[in-house]
C-alpha cells in the first residue's frame, strides 16, 4: 500500500487519483485471525463508503490517518 517514498499514494477507490489521507483496515474473518491487517488507502471523499462497504461484508474495520498502522483488527 505504500509508495514506498515515490510520492502520494492514490486513493484505492476505483477509478480516483486523489493522494490518501486515511487508511481503512480490515481483515475477512473467515480466513484471516485477528492479526493478519489488509489496508485500503483512502481520500477523504472515498473513505466512508470504502469503510462501509467492508463492513457490509461484515468484515471488521478500523479508519485512521494514512500512514498509522494497526497490529489487529478485531
Amino acid at each position: 500500500m505504500l509508495d514506498g517514498g515515490q510520492g502520494a499514494t492514490p486513493c484505492s477507490a476505483s477509478g480516483c487519483s486523489a493522494d490518501a489521507a486515511h487508511a481503512v483496515h480490515w481483515r475477512n474473518p473467515r480466513i484471516h485471525s485477528a492479526d493478519r491487517v489488509k489496508t485500503w488507502a483512502a481520500c477523504d471523499e472515498h473513505r466512508d463508503s470504502l469503510a462501509e462497504w467492508l463492513r457490509s461484508r461484515g468484515f471488521p474495520v478500523i479508519v485512521t490517518a494514512f500512514g498509522e498502522t494497526v497490529e489487529r483488527v478485531a
